[in-house]
């Protein structure tokens, strides 16, 4: 298994993996973790500044005697080096580990973009100085426009060399490939999952945090990002019957960049409690009814993952990735409009029972034993497949 981040590092893609990790181990398959240097796996020294990242997972693997190697493919977190000049050179420090592991690569991708929201994240900069902030956009800009085809490319080459590729979700798997049917030999959609902690009431659950218990509570949480789309809930005309919740965490990603998160809005209830464990989070979640996602660009959440896990429905942005989920009744996407996430949350509330009901049936699917045997399938797949293609090869051989 192989990802960067890896806990005790807060971080989603790490604590998605050692949840994966530890859920494989319950069904008997031997699992050891590549990971960085500050995370509790097997190996170590994975860095998105690493030039060697390749080296180390293929002699990971040579030590291990892995038959799979499962890479959490985020290209940022490998070292996504855009080229200013020639997108051609482009490139990722796990590429030529994709070229030259000879053991079957499972792939799960978490990021892609629309060419929109790709050239969106250069405006995240990380400079304080006005001028340095604009020679950094202006930086970002040009090598975006340049390499969106390369790092489309990117995640299309990894899809190839893979025996098997997870998207969570259609809509992932459709922007990385083009088809517009995912399945099959392409991609397959195993769910992010998510399980709660027992807790036993939500009155429980808010009373830990100080919460209110006469009003409904939409939940909004994670990195400090400005991706995240937290500046508008100030703006929203909140329903005298809901509060909005939020705790922002320090981003990991890019401590540097500056967000702004003053709340005057007194329906708005800034825990500011940082990074929470697995205990706190699950009663949060229970604490809240709704998660509320106003996000500007998104390629996944596992928030909205979590929330639904907890039966919370959602009120999020009309990014496609919501759309898709809201197109199964899981919740509500609306424009990124205050007035339109105020009616978002009045409809929510109206018809509560009926989104409760669907969120109820759907996380059956995301309990973990259920993704851990998903993951199990399709690794015994995956060798099947490789074992078919060296009798194939072996025999092309004896015949020449």
């Amino acid at each position: 298994m192989v990802t960067t981040e890896y806990p005790p590092m807060p971080g989603g893609v790490g604590r998605y993996t050692a949840k994966l990790t530890n859920s494989l181990l319950k069904t008997g398959i031997e699992v050891y973790v590549v990971c960085n240097e500050k995370g509790k796996g097997d190996y170590h020294g994975l860095s998105s500044h690493n030039k060697y990242n390749s080296d180390i997972l293929l002699k990971a693997i040579r030590d291990s005697k892995a038959d799979i190697v499962h890479i959490q493919y985020e290209p940022g977190l490998y070292g996504l080096v855009l080229d200013p000049l020639n997108p051609h050179n482009t490139t990722t420090n796990i590429d030529s580990f994709y070229h030259n592991c000879k053991t079957p690569i499972v792939t799960t991708f978490h990021s892609a973009y629309t060419f929109k929201q790709w050239m969106n994240l250069a405006s995240i900069t990380e400079s304080t100085s006005k001028v340095w902030r604009y020679i950094n956009f202006m930086t970002n800009s040009w090598k975006r426009l340049l390499n969106y085809r390369s790092f489309h490319n990117l995640n299309k080459e990894k899809q190839t060399m893979s025996k098997a590729s997870i998207v969570f979700s259609n809509y992932l798997g459709t922007l990385i490939s083009g088809d517009t049917h995912i399945g099959g030999s392409s991609f397959d959609i195993i769910y992010h999952g998510s399980e709660p902690l027992p807790v036993s009431d939500k009155r429980e659950a808010r009373s830990m945090f100080s919460l209110p218990q006469d009003r409904r509570i939409a939940l909004a949480l994670g990195f400090k990002t400005a991706t995240k789309g937290w500046d508008i809930l100030d703006k929203i005309n909140i329903p005298n019957d809901w509060l909005v919740v939020v705790n922002p965490s320090k981003n990991n990603y890019n401590p540097n960049e500056k967000v702004d998160l003053r709340f005057r809005n007194e329906s708005i209830i800034d825990l500011q409690k940082d990074f929470l464990d697995e205990r706190e989070l699950s009663f949060l979640f229970y604490a809240a009814d709704a998660t509320i996602l106003p996000y500007t660009i998104s390629s996944g959440s596992g928030v909205m993952f979590d929330g639904l896990a907890h039966s919370l429905p959602f009120v999020a942005s009309d990014l496609p990735f919501f759309k898709e989920f809201s197109s199964k009744g899981l919740g509500i996407t609306v424009k990124r409009k205050p007035e339109a996430f105020a009616e978002g949350l009045k409809t929510l509330a109206k018809r509560y029972d009926t989104y409760t009901r669907k969120v109820n049936d759907f996380k059956e699917k995301l309990k973990w034993d259920v993704i851990a045997t998903q993951h199990a399938l399709l690794y015994q797949r995956a060798l099947s497949a490789e074992t078919k293609q060296q009798t194939v090869t072996l025999g092309s051989s004896k015949n020449k």
